[in-house]
Formats: structure tokens, sequence, C-alpha cells
């Protein structure tokens, strides 16, 4: 009888080495004042977090809301569109590029996570890819967005939902794995 050999995952393995997202000061440097500025629930004013954010190459547009305690791991790779709301506790964890479209909404504790890992390999590798939130998109509070997601014009991502692939325009997604369960009909206003 042949004896088969199960590979394990071996997190000795485990190598981001490749994985430069800016420099060490840089990163630390933002790690104290994102935390003293944008990560609090001081109320500070939010021009002044704006500017911070700025300060640090995020592509902030104007009227922007910023609520308080949002995390955002590296503002360099963020951009931001005009009318946007950020809620409070949002988490943007952008190891890469994310992008939030004109009048989109993030609600309170919603999760962009642009990092994950690879779990067929041992050495259970670091794997990033961008967020694209287009214009007019809502994430519901606390669901969460995965890596390389697109979520298409005004689609909305209900709460505790979770976004695994693509979010097609005006559609609304629910559960987890998100599926769309309706289409998004905006009334105009009379």
């Amino acid at each position: 009888m042949e004896k088969t050999s199960v590979l394990r995952t071996d997190l000795s393995k485990y190598d981001n080495s490749w994985y430069q997202p800016g420099s060490t000061f840089k990163r630390y440097a933002w790690f104290v004042l994102g935390r003293m500025v944008v990560n609090t629930y001081l109320p500070l004013p939010v021009g002044f977090k704006i500017a911070v954010l700025r300060l640090f190459g995020a592509q902030i547009a104007e009227n922007v809301i910023i609520k308080p305690k949002v995390n955002i791991k590296y503002p360099w790779f963020l951009t931001v569109h005009k009318n946007a709301w950020i809620g409070e506790e949002v988490w943007i964890d952008n190891l890469t590029r994310v992008e939030i479209g004109a009048n989109a909404c993030l609600s309170q504790g919603a999760m962009l996570l642009t990092g994950n890992h690879n779990y067929k390999r041992p050495g259970f590798d670091l794997v990033v890819s961008p967020i694209v939130l287009e214009d007019g998109v809502w994430i519901g509070a606390k669901a969460i967005v995965c890596p390389g997601v697109v979520c298409g014009s005004h689609s909305v991502l209900t709460v505790n939902s979770v976004a695994t692939k693509n979010l097609n325009a005006y559609g609304i997604y629910s559960g987890n794995p998100a599926q769309c369960i309706k289409t998004r009909k905006i009334e105009s206003e009379s």
C-alpha cells in the first residue's frame, strides 16, 4: 500500500517581505497620528481629520464626512470622492488601493478588507487586491467587502452581509456570501 504525503500549513514559512506599503517612518508616523486624529472618539472637526489624511497621501474630495473611530490602515492607498460618508467604527484595511465613489455611504462598523491569505500554500502567503465602491454605493452596518470586489454604481450590501464577488449596479445584496435579492429603485424628488 502506497503512503500519500499530506501537506500541512507551516506558518514558519510565512514570508511577506515582498510587501512594502511605505517607509517605516511613514507607517509609524501614521500609526501614531491616525490613532490620535482619525481612530478616536474625540470630537475633532472633520476638516482636521481630512487635512491629516491628505498629509499622508489620501485623495479626498470635498464634502466628505468621516465619523469617529474610523480605522484606515494606509491613507496613501485611499481615494474618496465628493459627498461620501464614512460611518463610525468603519475599518478600511487597505493594504492596497481602495476607491470610494461619490455619494457612497459606509455605515457603522463596515469593513473593507483588501488582504487575505492563500490557504492553498503551506506558508499561508499574503494576497492583496484592491476594492472599488462606485458612485452611490451603500455598505450597510457591519457588512464586509472582501479583496478584489467592485461594488457597482448604487449597489447596496445589507447589514451584516459579506460581498465575496462583484456587486452589479443597482443590485441589493444580502447574506453570507451576499446574493442579489432585488433591484434598487431610487424615487425622484417631487
